[in-house]
C-alpha cells in the first residue's frame, strides 16, 4: 500500500482554487458589464419598448392602442424590456469571458474549430432576431389584425406583448443556429456530409413543421421561417465540408 504524496494533493486543490477564483472573477467582470449597459438603458425605457412595440402599434386599426392591465405594469414592462435588452448587448462579453476561461484546456483542432462556431451562434441568434422583428412581426400582425372579427377591438396588453416578442426572438435566434448545430453533430461524428445532403428532405419537412409550430397561425410567417431554415441547412453542409475537411487531430 503507497502513501498518498502530499505535495500532489495540495497543488491539485491549489490549481482548483485558482481556477474557481478565476472563475468567480470573469463572472464578476462580465455581470459588472451587464449592470452599466442596465443602467444605461432604464432612462430609455419607455422609448425602447416604443420601438418594440411598433410593429403592432403600425398594424393596429385606428383608435387601437396598447393597454396595461396590471397596476405596475407601465414602470415594471419597460424595465424588464431593458433588462433584456441589456442582456441582449452584453452577450459578446459574457460569452468572451466563458471563452477566455474555458480555451486553455482546449486542444489547438478545438479552438480552431470552436471560435468560429461561437462567433456564427452569436451572429446567428442576433440575424434570428433581426429577422422576427423587421420581417416576421410586421406581416403577422397585419394577418391578425386582419381576422380580427367585427365588433372585437384589437387591444393588446404590454405585459403579454412583451412575453409574445421575447418568445418569437428566442424562437427565431434558435432556428437560426441550424448550421451551428449541423457543424457540432458532424464534428462529434453524428453525421458527415454524405448523410446530411441525403437527408436534405428530412430537413426540409422538418423546418416547415418547426416553422408551423413557432409563428403565429398564417401561411406566410411559417413560409418566411420555414425557408431561411432551409438556406441556413445548406450554409452548415458548406460549413461541415470547408471546416472539416482537414483532419481534426494535430
Amino acid at each position: 500500500m503507497t502513501a498518498r504524496d502530499p505535495s500532489a494533493e495540495d497543488q491539485l486543490e491549489e490549481g482548483l482554487f485558482s481556477h474557481l477564483i478565476e472563475l468567480r472573477g470573469r463572472l464578476l467582470r462580465a455581470i459588472v458589464v451587464l449592470l452599466v449597459v442596465l443602467l444605461a438603458l432604464v432612462p430609455l425605457a419607455n422609448h425602447l419598448y416604443a420601438e418594440l412595440a411598433k410593429p403592432l402599434v403600425e398594424k393596429m386599426p385606428n383608435g387601437a392602442h396598447l393597454i396595461a392591465t396590471e397596476v405596475a405594469a407601465p414602470f415594471v414592462t419597460p424595465l424588464k424590456l431593458a433588462f433584456y435588452v441589456a442582456l441582449f448587448i452584453s452577450m459578446p462579453m459574457i460569452l468572451y469571458q466563458l471563452w477566455a476561461f474555458v480555451s486553455p484546456g482546449l486542444y489547438k483542432h478545438e479552438k480552431r474549430l470552436a471560435r468560429p462556431l461561437l462567433v456564427a451562434s452569436l451572429v446567428l441568434f442576433y440575424a434570428g432576431c433581426a429577422f422576427a422583428y423587421f420581417v416576421v412581426m410586421p406581416a403577422a400582425f397585419k394577418f391578425l389584425n386582419a381576422v380580427t372579427p367585427d365588433g372585437v377591438a384589437m387591444m393588446t396588453d404590454i405585459t403579454h406583448y412583451l412575453d409574445f416578442v421575447t418568445l418569437m426572438f428566442f424562437a427565431f435566434g434558435l432556428c437560426f443556429e441550424v448550421p451551428v448545430a449541423v457543424v457540432i453533430l458532424a464534428a462529434i461524428g453524428v453525421v458527415d456530409a454524405e448523410k446530411l445532403s441525403k437527408g436534405r428532405g428530412y430537413a426540409i419537412v422538418g423546418a416547415f413543421a418547426i416553422a408551423a409550430f413557432i409563428t403565429p397561425p398564417d401561411l406566410l410567417s411559417m413560409v418566411m421561417l420555414a425557408v431561411p431554415m432551409c438556406l441556413l441547412y445548406e450554409l452548415g453542409l458548406l460549413s461541415v465540408r470547408f471546416l472539416l475537411k482537414a483532419p481534426t487531430r494535430e
